[in-house]
């Protein structure tokens, strides 16, 4: 997969708009109807997990509810096992972003904050707005707002606040070549076993539970 670079010749909003958009559609994804099928997979697990609730996430911020984080490492320590040995055959490829410390504490303050608020995150939201929430929609819409300014001002303000690259390192990067199946392997085997050994807790949906009492 190439790393995909946001082009900067020109000027004007427009210009840059239309050169972003041609950037992407150069870049090779793969299949349209693989990642369809992905998404519709994706799209029935969220459903089936409830984690498109509002009381899941919000819940999992006030540690009132666990599915998301037992569903989160799950899903980590399956992916990490899977994907490492996919781009180690070659059927697969992985693009390391670097990594930015003051950037990624500001970006996940602000991340997390929001998620509790509107009680959805970027995965879960797009399946709300299917189901009809409103509420997500408008914040879909800010989303992209906030996106276009990140773009537009990206230069003058978003970059310096992001501080030094520290490098695109990963965890086997630490490891010599021959122990470095074998780190993925712990890893991902810890990160399942942390999945199960959460306790299993629900806040309850308030609107559901009256509508079973109809």
């Amino acid at each position: 997969m190439n790393e995909i670079i946001f082009k900067t010749d020109g000027d004007g909003f427009f210009v840059r708009l239309y050169q972003m958009l041609e950037t992407v559609i150069e870049q090779g994804h793969g299949s349209v109807a693989l990642v369809f099928l992905i998404g519709v997979m994706f799209g029935g697990i969220v459903q089936y997990s409830r984690v498109d609730k509002f009381e899941k996430i919000a819940g999992f911020a006030m540690l009132k509810d666990t599915i998301v984080p037992k569903m989160l490492f799950l899903a980590v320590g399956i992916s990490s096992i899977a994907i490492y040995y996919m781009v180690d055959i070659g059927i697969a490829s992985h693009h390391i972003k670097p990594l930015y410390l003051p950037g990624l504490i500001i970006g996940g303050i602000l991340f997390g904050a929001s998620m509790a608020i509107l009680g959805k995150c970027p995965g879960t939201g797009p399946v709300s707005i299917a189901e009809g929430r409103i509420d997500v929609l408008v914040a879909a819409v800010g989303g992209i707002l906030g996106g276009l300014v990140f773009t537009l001002f990206y230069d003058d303000i978003f970059k310096p606040l992001q501080g030094e690259s520290l490098g695109e390192n990963i965890l086997t990067d630490f490891f010599m070549e021959g122990d470095k199946e074998v780190t993925v392997l712990v890893f991902g085997v810890a990160i399942i076993l942390v999945a199960i050994l959460i306790p299993k807790r629900e806040m309850e949906d308030e609107l559901e539970d009256k509508n079973d009492l109809r």
